[in-house]
Formats: C-alpha cells, structure tokens, sequence
C-alpha cells in the first residue's frame, strides 16, 4: 500500500521522476505504455503516493533515455518504503514542514547555513531556543514549546553523529546582539558556538559589523546538498513555516548568495576570536 502522506523527500524522488519523463517528451500514458504499468501508476509515483524500488527507477531511466548516471545512482538510493526515522514520533505534534526539513538534513550530504538576526537552529543552546520559541506569533503553549524544543535539540543529532555531512554556519555579528533570552543565555550561546566551531566539520563564520551590504541579508538560509546538485534543496525561515525551494535557477541563486555572504565573512580563526571578544563583553 502507498503511504497515506508522501514525505517531502518522497514528494521530491517522484517529481524528479516526472522531470526526466518530460525531458524525453513522454506523456505520463506514452511512459506508462512503454514500461508497461498503468497511468495511474505513473501518476502516483511522480506525486510520491507509491513506493518505487531502486530497480524500478534504472527501469524508468532507462526508458526515459537519462544519461547521467550519478543522477540514476542517486534518485535509486532514495527508493524503498517509508523508513522511520526520530522525526517521525513529532508528526502529529509539529508542523509538517519542521518534520521534512530533518529528514532531509538526516539525507544531505553537506549542509550550509547563513543567518543575520539569528543563530542556526543546529548550534542553537536549549535556553536560546526557548527565548525564540517565546515569541511565536500566534504564542505556543507550553507543551508546544517543549516538543519544539525537543525537536531541534535532537535535529542538532546530526553533527554529532558518525561520519556528520560537513557544515558551513555564516552568521552576522548582529545576532549576537540582539540578547535573545538575557546576559547568561547570550553568554552561554556564544560559549557554545565556541565550542561547535572547534569539531572537525563544522565550520563557523561571522561576517562583522560594518562589513556593509551583502547578498542575502535579512534572510535565513538553509542549504542541504543531495549526492548530486540536482538533488539539493534550499529552506527558508518565513512566518507561514518552512519554505523548500529546488529548482534549478533557485539552487544556482543561492548557492550565489551563500558565496557571495562567505566573502564578507571572517575566517574561521578570526570568527572564534571575535567569539572570544565578545564574551569578555557581555
């Protein structure tokens, strides 16, 4: 049986189905002919209804005349049934958006962060994220913050674990600033920025004050690479939720607008000692 409710990276395996179906001019029933299944099979592959095996997608690539074999190779690795991950224990609790974007940072093969008002939610404290989770708009009860809380710290999992995808934190000076959650908790989130930054793959950036304009500003970026760059998605922070972005022109943008932020950003040695600077101040 189909999952009742595809996960985005389901949702993503289909679509890009549907893309190399419509690159080789097939309709969904000229595909369906050709590989001998009915249209509606196709359709609810491409929409993520239907679960798909590694075979079954050389099948269709095969049929769709793909001459890119590491794209093959990695839409074949995200075949199969719906695998739980931690994430899914929060999925009659959170947005559903909140669910997606740690599954696919569970998948990603690298993750980029850059932020200007904000510290990235993976080296977030749970004190500094609770201050954020305070001021939600509409305001979340109590129970709520906490299964938020418990979500994002079990999110930061992902840097801890072995083998963790390489990350790259850009974060303007401003952030720390901005006193989210008092003296103590600002000092203890500077303290654990500190911390993170000295593991081997992660990589904190700050970009100082008086830096001027950048590409980029005011918004908070996520970046999650798939095994190949057809397959990375882009997740923005707005006030409806999560935002997943990947097509190709919206990929290339960003990927413009992190590079174009990391110019204006310290080197990691210089990033930690004005980390250690602004400790002594605060």
């Amino acid at each position: 049986m189909p999952p009742s409710t595809p996960t985005l990276r389901q949702q993503r395996l289909g679509a890009e189905l549907r893309k190399l179906r419509e690159h080789a001019g097939l309709t969904s029933s000229a595909a369906a002919e050709l590989l001998g299944v009915k249209q509606a099979q196709i359709s609810s592959i491409e929409a993520g209804r239907y679960a798909v095996s590694a075979d079954r997608v050389r099948t269709f690539a095969r049929a769709y005349s793909c001459a890119d074999p590491a794209l093959v190779d990695a839409l074949a690795a995200m075949t199969g049934g719906r695998t739980r991950g931690w994430w899914d224990e929060y999925r009659e609790h959170l947005p559903v958006g909140l669910i997606d974007l740690a599954e696919l940072e569970h998948y990603a093969t690298e993750l980029r962060a850059a932020l200007v008002i904000h510290i990235p939610a993976l080296l977030q404290t749970t004190e500094h994220a609770r201050a954020l989770f305070k001021e939600a708009v509409p305001p979340l009860r109590p129970y709520e913050i906490e299964h938020r809380l418990s979500h994002r710290i079990k999110r930061q999992g992902v840097l801890h674990r072995q083998n963790p995808p390489p990350y790259t934190a850009v974060i303007h000076e401003c952030a720390f600033h901005m006193g989210y959650g008092g003296p103590a908790t600002v000092r203890a989130q500077l303290r654990h920025l500190l911390d993170m930054s000295e593991l081997d793959r992660v990589t904190v950036r700050i970009i100082p004050m008086g830096s001027g304009s950048f590409p980029g500003n005011g918004q908070s970026i996520d970046y999650l690479s798939g095994d190949v760059p057809q397959l990375d998605t882009v997740q923005l922070d707005t006030h409806h939720g999560c935002e997943f972005l990947d097509g190709a022109a919206q990929l290339e943008k960003y990927r413009s607008v992190l590079e174009g932020m990391e110019v204006k950003a310290f080197k990691p040695a210089d990033s930690r000692d004005l980390l250690h600077r602004l400790i002594q101040t605060i």
